[in-house]
């Protein structure tokens, strides 16, 4: 999906004086997973708040709630799931 640009501070990305487009599905999907619900005052039931999971042990129902907010969004998600290294790993796309 093509988009407006953020920074890595979360601010407009400008340049020559104009916003930049490009894609934004990875930037979306961050938005989503970083946000808690309400944030999003459209969509309230949107987002996952990946803060809260940093203090649980149990990983699981943050998979799942993750993965029912991107299929809400638009994704078709045919996976979700924690490496052994830590990191997210989305496989899935947007229709």
């Amino acid at each position: 999906m093509t988009d407006i640009i953020l920074d890595n501070n979360g601010d407009l990305k400008l340049q020559n004086g104009d916003f930049v487009l490009g894609y934004s599905d990875n930037q979306h999907q961050e938005h989503i997973l970083m946000a808690t619900k309400g944030e999003f005052k459209e969509f309230p039931e949107l987002g996952v708040g990946i803060n809260r999971m940093l203090s649980d042990d149990d990983f699981t129902p943050f998979l799942i709630d993750a993965k029912k907010n991107l299929e809400y969004d638009g994704m078709k998600i045919n996976n979700i799931k924690f490496e052994e290294n830590g990191n997210l790993n989305i496989d899935g796309y947007y229709k």
